[in-house]
């Protein structure tokens, strides 16, 4: 287990229980990682307060060092949220536990209310959840109030470090936590722990809504598992809405607004048999292809220009590895390649390619459009070039000029996409 350590109350007070768990044999091998944002002037102070506890502890410790973008929209501390989680998803441990409280998800459930959230929003924070390719994350304290956190931290004579933000009132949750929560709780003494216990009723009513969303799915997925948009457009809109997000919330997006999501279905009900629709949001984008809904991830920008080959075994290609393996018999011909510049590049637009010498060569436009490739797709597929000829496409295959002969020494060239579309295959080969 990996606990979160800020060197806060709440994570020092975390860690120090499981470690008194685990000097009992109740829990296994137990380890910290913190994380440094780079926001604040004390930012070593605090690294060093936590390196010094988990040496008194002796619990293994690792500082990851992360850049926070000043400028997003959501604002910095969401941003730094994002940036924090990115590190728990990739942290080498069975489970990844955070210290927040039940005060904490109070402040969560109001702060996501006043934000206009709907029923998973005001869900707040679950107390485990799975992440893609990492640990599960855990809440042990989510249902401990602040005072009983604040008693034990006392009765053990622990000590932390403050961080002058959770004082500032500038930010949002940081005048929820300091001038309003006080104010309520004047009127609602109970008001935590009555938030806290909304969040678990809304959480009952956002299971039910995504167990609707996959039985409206089965009425309108098309073959190979992609939502065909006809039948899409005949659901209520209510849960049309609701599909839609649960598709997003799959993809791994943030929850979208309801004018969003308004404006998504109002395009969506007017695509035309022959059209092709794009609807952008900060995470990605949502297309029509031919009928059918796709959920795209935003992805990095490709090469401005090329990238030569210089007998590497693989090339970057945006969010792309472009692979190339030494074989006899198979692919490109090395004998064909020998004395050219061999580069990737993108498509200019006018490219010919013959994928069967018993076939005419043939506009690579063409190609594409009868392999259902999808347009957006298309502009970033990686085209393999020997001087100024056209020699293999991602996905189509070698040209039949250059493909290697029996007995003859090749090179297959493959390529796989690490972030596509949710409704697309991942690899291909030729």
């Amino acid at each position: 287990m990996c606990v979160g350590l800020s060197g806060g109350r709440d994570s020092v007070v975390l860690l120090h229980a499981l470690d008194g768990l685990r000097v009992r044999g109740l829990v296994g091998a137990l380890a910290a990682i913190h994380v440094d944002h780079g926001l604040s002037a004390n930012a070593g102070t605090w690294a060093g307060f936590c390196t010094e506890f988990c040496r008194q502890l002796g619990v293994p410790l690792d500082i990851v060092h992360v850049e926070v973008p000043r400028d997003d929209g959501e604002g910095i501390e969401a941003a730094a949220r994002r940036a924090r989680h990115r590190v728990f998803a990739g942290c080498c441990a069975d489970w990844l536990a955070l210290a927040h409280h039940q005060d904490d998800q109070a402040e969560t459930v109001l702060f996501r209310l006043l934000r206009g959230a709907g029923v998973a929003g005001a869900a707040g924070m679950p107390a485990e959840r799975s992440q893609a390719g990492g640990p599960r994350l855990i809440r042990p304290l989510l249902d401990v109030p602040r005072t009983l956190i604040a008693g034990y931290a006392a009765e053990n004579s622990l000590v932390w470090v403050e961080d002058e933000s959770n004082a500032d009132c500038r930010y949002r949750r940081s005048h929820l936590r300091q001038a309003v929560l006080p104010r309520i709780e004047e009127a609602f003494p109970a008001a935590a722990r009555t938030l806290a216990r909304a969040a678990g009723h809304f959480a009952e009513a956002a299971a039910l809504l995504d167990e609707l969303a996959q039985a409206d799915r089965a009425t309108v997925v098309a073959a190979g598992g992609r939502i065909d948009l006809l039948r899409f457009n005949a659901l209520p809109p209510a849960r049309a809405r609701n599909l839609l997000r649960n598709e997003l919330s799959a993809a791994g997006w943030r929850a979208p607004e309801a004018r969003w999501l308004d404006e998504a279905l109002r395009q969506l009900a007017t695509v035309g048999s022959d059209s092709q629709t794009c609807i952008a949001t900060p995470d990605g984008e949502v297309n029509v292809y031919r009928r059918q809904l796709y959920v795209c991830a935003r992805r990095p920008p490709l090469p401005a220009g090329a990238i030569f080959w210089l007998g590497e075994a693989r090339l970057a290609w945006g969010d792309l590895w472009v692979s190339f393996v030494p074989t006899v018999g198979a692919g490109v011909s090395r004998r064909l390649l020998a004395g050219t510049r061999v580069c990737l590049r993108c498509r200019q637009g006018g490219e010919r390619l013959q994928v069967d010498a018993r076939r005419p060569r043939r506009t690579l436009a063409n190609l594409l459009q009868e392999a259902g490739v999808p347009p957006w797709e298309r502009v970033r597929l990686p085209l393999l070039w020997s001087d100024d000829r056209l020699i293999w496409v991602g996905g189509m295959g070698v040209d039949a000029s250059f493909a290697c002969r029996e007995g003859e020494a090749g090179i297959v060239v493959a390529w796989e996409n690490v972030a596509p579309c949710t409704a697309a295959n991942g690899t291909a080969a030729g």
